[in-house]
């Protein structure tokens, strides 16, 4: 297994630098986030989902894309994945990002699922979802570069079980699963190894990040924060067991939210960790 990074967890460095810290500090790949950041967002402070200076956006060029794939790789940093935020069924936008990923000759991108708000009923949401990723498989097919839809709270695909069967109809060449133990403190909890070997050939990519339930002093209602990854729920060690188990070859890619130390400190905390264990 290989160790990349989401560069959702690196909001304060730019791309070349990060680039150069994860040459420095051993990593194999990268994981671009993308995703449009408006002027008002650029006036905020820092912060992972907001004003995230490591983030590409689709006003990007050519020529940002060729230089910034050319220094990754001069560095042997792999671009992993160009991972977006879509909307289910908005093919126009699935397509932009796969234009991308291509021109950077990504393996991935992230395709959209639909949240689960108890606004709309599940099985109206699981069937326009499968529609949309029966015309993405087409269209990943064409780009050469796979679709993954990944395990996430308050979306329809929260489990292993869920997210395969939005995708066991189709081509595992094509579209796959991001598997997200650490979204799954949320909801979705299934026994690790079960859901690894009901994914089979459709486990396509793993993420690294773990959580805890916490309980509020005054509303007395629990609720979900993240952690490091040795000191949350997610039980890491025997989940890369497991991922052995199965024989998973594929990237690690580390997404700490859990805000403990900064953004150099957390990356080479993160891979000391998981090295030892791999």
């Amino acid at each position: 297994m290989k160790l990349s990074v989401f560069t959702v967890m690196a909001p304060d460095f730019e791309p070349e630098e990060l680039i150069e810290e994860l040459k420095q500090q051993g990593f194999d790949g990268v994981e671009w986030r993308y995703k449009d950041i408006p002027v008002e967002l650029m006036k905020e402070p820092i912060s992972f989902w907001g004003n995230n200076k490591c983030t590409l956006t689709p006003e990007i060029s050519e020529e940002q894309i060729n230089q910034l794939k050319s220094k990754s790789e001069t560095a042997n940093i792999e671009t992993v994945s160009i991972t977006p935020y879509l909307t289910s069924g908005d093919l126009a936008g699935t397509e932009q990002v796969l234009k991308v990923a291509k021109a950077f000759g990504a393996s991935f991108i992230r395709l959209g699922v639909p949240r689960y708000d108890r606004s709309e009923n599940f099985h109206t949401s699981f069937e326009s979802c499968k529609r949309y990723l029966k015309e993405c498989e087409a269209l990943c097919k064409s780009y050469g570069v796979k679709g993954l839809v990944e395990t996430h709270h308050q979306t329809i695909a929260a489990s292993a079980s869920a997210a395969y069967r939005l995708v066991q109809d189709l081509d595992p060449e094509a579209i796959g699963v991001l598997y997200d133990p650490g979204n799954m403190v949320h909801e979705g909890y299934e026994n690790h190894r079960m859901g690894m070997e009901l994914l089979g050939p459709y486990l396509a990519h793993v993420h690294v990040k773990n959580a805890k339930w916490v309980q509020d002093s005054a509303s007395k209602k629990w609720k979900v924060v993240w952690e490091l990854v040795d000191e949350g729920i997610v039980d890491w060690e025997q989940v890369i067991e497991d991922l052995q188990a199965v024989h998973y070859e594929g990237y690690i890619g580390l997404e700490d939210f859990s805000g403990k130390k900064d953004t150099k400190e957390i990356l080479q905390y993160n891979i000391d960790w998981l090295k030892s264990r791999l």
